[in-house]
């Protein structure tokens, strides 16, 4: 069972605060409920609770003076604010995060969610989930059931309505459905777009917030040459190969060209690595709350006795990946596969395994896998990367990840 956290929870609907004191009780949480916000931050003091649920739309002191008040006493600093509301707009998300909320939730949002954004506000942890994690082509069929068949595309939720998503493959079909059943909206989205081969931008259509007015998404990726980000994803939607073109997009959905470098979004850190793959292919790293996450897809780690072999672009990787949580990375050929299929772009258990040892890398998530390959022949993959990281006396754990795990850091 997650931790009990001690809530206190403000609102001026007798009957919606009854029923949400039921929700966390049932959870397992302590919750103190007030109907009268001209008293809250007496009793905000006196009870000292971890968390402040309050609505905005309040008589006397609304939502937004109380956090105002909250985050003015230095004695309330440790406390975390999540803003239960029925305004759904964007106007009042942003200044409620600029005055010190640290969540929002719309009063209509399913129960479960309500819960999950709480946590995730609470715990201030990062959450992975895997929507598609293979290569080349999705697949299908009995075979292939435990690890899914769908292409690229991995999530990442941080606070305060952060949320990353690296590539549009058939993943991000899976990661839609979620969003549009959980009626949740995307003011602060941003989709990372590793390369614009086909399993990495093909699904970008069928992604439903893309289209819906309110919604915020920024999408990031290299150019190739003077073909922006923009032009590569709008040039499979101009009519002749998709019967719906970007400027039907209902969501504010705007584009950034991105090439090697360093930002950083709400405390959250970025960095990108041009990778070892045909055109233009980029690597990201990210880093929060101490946490380190690496998404370097596709990629190709040369043995060392091969001519196309380069040291220092192997040293510039380790120190890119260095000390991760978490790198998911190219692992799409079995050792055996490998040698007939160099300079296609991609990598084997062996060298991947060195990179990860090297780079003091904690968890590798075997990843993009080649559609020859069923359930059977990535487990054994798998094998082959425990083998060589035993043989190294290595600390890390080799992974794989089915369609919609979730992993929390």
């Amino acid at each position: 069972m997650a931790k009990a956290y001690k809530i206190f929870y403000v609102d001026d609907e007798p009957l919606f605060l009854k029923i949400m004191v039921h929700v966390f009780e049932k959870a397992g949480h302590t919750i103190v409920a007030c109907t009268d916000s001209t008293k809250a931050l007496d009793e905000i003091k006196r009870i000292q609770p971890d968390c402040v649920i309050t609505d905005l739309m309040m008589p006397s002191v609304d939502g937004m003076e109380l956090i105002t008040r909250i985050r003015a006493d230095e004695s309330l600093n440790h406390i975390k604010i999540i803003v239960s509301s029925c305004k759904s707009y964007e106007y009042d998300k942003i200044r409620a995060y600029k005055l010190g909320a640290d969540g929002y939730i719309l009063k209509s949002t399913p129960v479960e969610r309500i819960l999950e954004i709480f946590l995730t506000v609470l715990e201030d942890k990062v959450e992975i989930t895997f929507w598609g994690t293979r290569g080349t082509l999705p697949v299908c069929g009995q075979k292939n059931l435990r690890y899914g068949g769908n292409t690229a595309c991995v999530s990442m939720q941080f606070g305060k309505d952060n949320f990353f998503i690296f590539d549009a493959g058939t993943g991000i079909k899976e990661l839609s459905d979620s969003v549009m059943k959980s009626r949740r909206s995307l003011t602060k989205a941003k989709l990372f777009i590793s390369h614009p081969h086909w399993d990495h931008i093909n699904a970008f259509p069928f992604f439903v917030p893309l289209f819906i007015p309110g919604n915020d998404i920024e999408v990031m990726g290299a150019a190739h040459g003077n073909v922006g980000i923009e032009s590569l994803l709008s040039h499979q939607m101009d009519g002749v190969y998709f019967p719906i073109n970007i400027k039907e997009f209902g969501a504010h959905v705007h584009f950034r060209n991105l090439s090697e470098e360093s930002f950083e979004i709400e405390g959250i850190k970025i960095r990108t690595m041009l990778l070892k793959h045909p055109g233009n292919c980029l690597g990201f790293r990210i880093e929060y709350n101490g946490k380190i996450m690496c998404y370097v897809t596709d990629n190709e780690l040369y043995p060392d006795d091969c001519p196309f072999f380069d040291a220092s672009y192997v040293k510039h990787l380790t120190g890119f990946v260095a000390d991760a949580d978490v790198l998911i990375t190219d692992v799409c050929y079995s050792d055996a596969e490998y040698p007939r299929k160099i300079n296609w772009g991609h990598s084997r258990p062996l060298e991947v395994c060195r990179l990860a040892h090297d780079a003091k890398v904690k968890r590798l998530y075997l990843f993009h896998h080649d559609p020859s390959q069923d359930d059977v022949a990535i487990e054994a993959k798998l094998a082959e990367a425990q083998k060589h990281l035993a043989a190294l006396g290595s600390q890390t754990v080799a992974l794989l990840a089915g369609d919609q795990a979730v992993l929390k850091l």
